[in-house]
């Protein structure tokens, strides 16, 4: 069981560790709100690759055969939702900060009805992902739209036939490494997206990274696009 629980650790990282669009949403979303918004963005992507490897795990070979015929076009809905999330924070954030309403390191953040996470939530709107529920709903839906992750869990666990455990221990195992290490690996983005959040605490430093986030992910969308 150990040496399951590894091989599912090891496939977690290899997973989660590229740099997509996702891991910049997730850095975003911290760096744009708070540690607890992109921790639950990250908890949202691991879920989604707990899943996926449960999923393969228990499914095995048919999954690709079912997957792969339309996997096209659920590569294109992902881009296209991409790129109107990066729209959206993008013109969100320019009408943050020509209304003023943006919070500066300066800002008193306890007076009224803005609390202590007041001054952490410059660009939160109403219908967006700026909540730790929203951030991790909207982030697991994003993850689950991308089939690629399934199909490689499927393809590692087709690979692994020396396991003597019996087979749902054994998938309880592989998930449960998958899920550990795409998790940590996604709250350690989380927590470089704060501490770019912190060092850039101004205006224009919140602005900047919304702006970069937005075009670093529309770019990651555009490949998707034309990869499909």
């Amino acid at each position: 069981m150990t040496g399951v629980f590894l091989a599912g650790l090891v496939a977690g990282f290899g997973v989660a560790i590229p740099v997509g669009a996702i891991a910049v949403l997730v850095m975003g979303l911290a760096a744009r709100t708070s540690f607890r918004v992109g921790a639950a963005a990250a908890l949202g992507v691991a879920t989604a690759d707990g899943l996926y490897a449960a999923v393969a795990a228990l499914g095995g070979a048919a999954l690709v055969t079912v997957l792969t015929p339309v996997a096209g076009s659920l590569r294109v809905v992902a881009a296209v939702i991409l790129l109107a999330l990066a729209t959206h924070t993008a013109v969100r954030a320019l009408r943050s900060v020509r209304s003023g309403s943006v919070a500066g390191p300066g800002s008193d953040t306890t007076s009224g009805s803005g609390g202590p996470d007041a001054g952490s939530r410059p660009f939160a709107g109403r219908w967006g992902l700026e909540t730790p529920p929203r951030a991790f709903t909207g982030v697991l839906a994003l993850t689950l739209l991308n089939p690629a992750t399934v199909v490689y869990f499927a393809a590692l666990v087709l690979g692994r036939q020396d396991s003597a455990a019996p087979a749902l221990p054994a998938a309880g195992a592989f998930v449960l490494g998958a899920f550990v290490a795409s998790a940590s690996w996604q709250l350690l983005v989380a927590g470089g997206g704060t501490m770019v959040g912190r060092v850039l605490a101004g205006r224009r430093g919140r602005l900047g990274t919304a702006l970069v986030s937005s075009a670093i992910i529309a770019a990651l969308a555009v490949v998707m696009l034309v990869a499909a």
